[in-house]
């Protein structure tokens, strides 16, 4: 069995040697391990610093594509080389890396697809009292959106196997840590987690600029994603909404026109009117959006047996 443990890094010339150094290199279950970097478009030596380091491979990116594009660019070259796990993890050695074996182990064992480490963010010291809450809150909604138990929603400190990595296809350009998950909810991919340790922090975040900003872009992601997959649910909720509203202006309108009251509210019945109309296309917009869910379920299907076809070709 062979293990890829892939590390996204942009600028990261500094910190890399380190992170690189801490991993271990044999494991339980697993015959050939080897690491690969991704320089996302680096404006410093990454890229040389991972070869004299002795990295396995180097994916170069000609530009910066975000943590999302280097996370799939990296899936891509894993399962091109190969792998039958893939574990992702930071260029910031942010994860302690003796627990790489902790997190393939629900893999290696056949009880999982694929297993996030659970930074436990509770209990971390370096973590603010609102990002703790945040984090907390966060990771609360995309259980309810995907249907799993993973308490750490934002770890970028997973494991994939071969079946789990060639399933998942991201879109976003913001991040993959809570688009794979509710993916994997929703295409009943066995997800489990196990708590990882976590290093001092070496620099601040690059994901994001504020506060707001992240949870703006994380709620559009989650918001997004949910509609994705749930289209039917999302425009039944939000057309249902709607047309409730005009039904409680009409029977608020019935009312004064029963007890003879009805001329000065004329303008409330067309409000109603308005509102139940759009609540019922919006709800019509939903079917459309199904049908068309159902299309796209059904072209991942043939781009899964695409990669799966050309990735074993490559490793023949």
């Amino acid at each position: 069995m062979k293990l890829i443990i892939q590390i996204p890094c942009y600028n990261e010339e500094k910190t890399l040697p380190e992170t690189v150094a801490a991993i271990p290199r044999e494991y339980a279950g697993i015959d050939e391990t080897e690491l690969l970097v991704i320089d996302d478009g680096s404006d410093d030596n990454t890229a040389e610093v991972a070869r004299k380091i002795g990295v396995h491979h180097i994916v170069r990116l000609t530009s910066n594509k975000g943590l999302a594009g280097s996370f799939s660019a990296g899936i891509d070259a894993c399962l091109k080389l190969g792998a039958d796990i893939i574990v992702n993890t930071d260029g910031d050695n942010q994860y302690n890396a003796e627990d790489i074996g902790r997190l393939i182990e629900p893999i290696v064992s056949g009880r999982a697809d694929m297993v996030v480490g659970d930074r436990e963010v509770m209990q971390v010291e370096h973590f603010s009292f609102l990002k703790k809450r945040l984090q907390k809150l966060g990771s609360w909604v995309v259980q309810q959106v995907s249907g799993t138990t993973v308490p750490d929603v934002t770890s970028g400190f997973r494991a994939f196997s071969r079946e789990a990595a060639l399933r998942l296809h991201v879109i976003s350009q913001f991040t993959y840590t809570l688009e794979t998950i509710i993916q994997a909810g929703k295409k009943s991919i066995p997800v489990a987690h196990v708590p990882v340790r976590t290093n001092r922090p070496t620099r601040p975040s690059r994901l994001f600029k504020s506060v707001f900003s992240y949870i703006k872009q994380s709620g559009g992601t989650i918001a997004r994603i949910y509609a994705l997959y749930e289209p039917l649910k999302t425009f039944l909720y939000i057309g249902g909404a709607i047309f409730g509203l005009g039904m409680i202006i009409s029977l608020r309108f019935l009312y004064f026109y029963i007890i003879q009251q009805g001329e000065g509210h004329i303008q409330s019945l067309i409000l109603a009117a308005v509102l139940m109309i759009v609540g019922f296309q919006v709800g019509m917009i939903g079917l459309l959006a199904d049908i068309i869910s159902a299309n796209r379920r059904l072209i991942e299907d043939i781009l899964y047996r695409m990669k799966k076809r050309e990735t074993h070709r490559d490793t023949d």
